[in-house]
């Protein structure tokens, strides 16, 4: 785009995304969100082909331009999106009435089910622009745990407990379906977007983490700090309805959910995420249970 510089010289920062390089920006007379790449460039040819690829199937916004390789001056990739309409999900579920968070949870329910549809061969991050799988290559979640534990900080006894769920965990895994299939892995309200006048979702964004792996990992991501359960019991009754999944979903879900719980749980806690995520982890060691204390949402008390 020959007018990119002025593009981005007027460019605002938005939060969210990674490592703050999206902004708002105006292109062609309408909104845009430009994200550069300069902290991971190999991921811009990622992004432009995951929109290219749900483009239709998933709310996702229009590439307008991208440069998905570094150009010779240095200048960093970048993608070039136009910006969804509506309100962070999060912040319209702070108000919105009962049957408003059943429709929203219902839609959510959907755009989980056509995720869990979308198949691939393989477990692993994408590379470049025909979507390759990488291998993850950090063996099994115990493994992983392990490798996170000095970050996490549990006393020995909370270790044990949480030890014992992984092994739980592992259980459900081999026991559900066997299907790999395309993972947002940060599907939160942060990231999704609706219509306040009518409870429409528009858009689910920032797909930096997405890759291929279990159908249960975006369900657990969803329901993770959840403590609405008109909201998960509408998400799950879809869900349920929906490509078979199997029995347990909201175990296999929580289970999904670990691996991306303890990389959370390992970082600073100044992050209130990871904190958030710490505090979890410490109550399921405690518990030593997948809830960790989290109730579940489909016992009407």
């Amino acid at each position: 785009m020959d007018d990119f510089g002025a593009i981005a010289a007027s460019a605002v920062p938005l939060t969210g995304g990674h490592g703050g390089e999206t902004f708002a920006v105006s292109a062609g007379g309408e909104d845009a969100v430009l994200k550069l790449y300069g902290k991971h460039p190999a991921r811009a040819a990622v992004d432009v082909s995951l929109m290219r690829l749900v483009r239709g199937l998933l709310p996702v916004p229009r590439v307008l331009d991208a440069m998905p390789e570094p150009a010779g001056d240095g200048a960093p990739p970048y993608v070039l999106n136009e910006r969804l309409p509506g309100v962070n999900l999060q912040t319209y579920l702070d108000t919105a009435a009962d049957d408003e968070r059943r429709k929203v949870g219902e839609q959510l329910g959907e755009l989980l089910v056509r995720l869990s549809g979308m198949p691939f061969l393989t477990f692993g991050d994408f590379t470049g622009r025909e979507l390759g799988i990488s291998p993850f290559g950090v063996g099994g979640l115990g493994e992983f745990f392990a490798s996170h534990a000095a970050g996490i900080g549990l006393t020995p006894s909370q270790a044990a407990g949480f030890e014992r769920v992984l092994d739980q965990a592992e259980d459900l895994a081999e026991t559900g379906v066997d299907r790999i299939c395309l993972v947002h892995s940060d599907f939160n309200p942060k990231n999704l977007l609706v219509d306040p006048s009518t409870a429409v979702i528009t858009g689910l964004i920032d797909w930096e983490f997405a890759h291929a792996g279990s159908p249960y990992a975006d369900l657990g991501n969803l329901l993770r700090f959840c403590t609405d359960p008109v909201l998960a019991r509408a998400v799950l009754s879809v869900v349920r309805a929906g490509p078979d999944l199997g029995d347990r979903l909201l175990e296999r879900g929580r289970a999904a959910d670990l691996w991306a719980l303890i990389d959370l749980a390992a970082r600073p806690a100044a992050n209130p995420v990871a904190a958030a995520a710490n505090a979890l982890i410490s109550r399921i060691g405690d518990t030593g249970d997948l809830a960790g204390g989290r109730p579940d949402p489909e016992v009407v008390h």
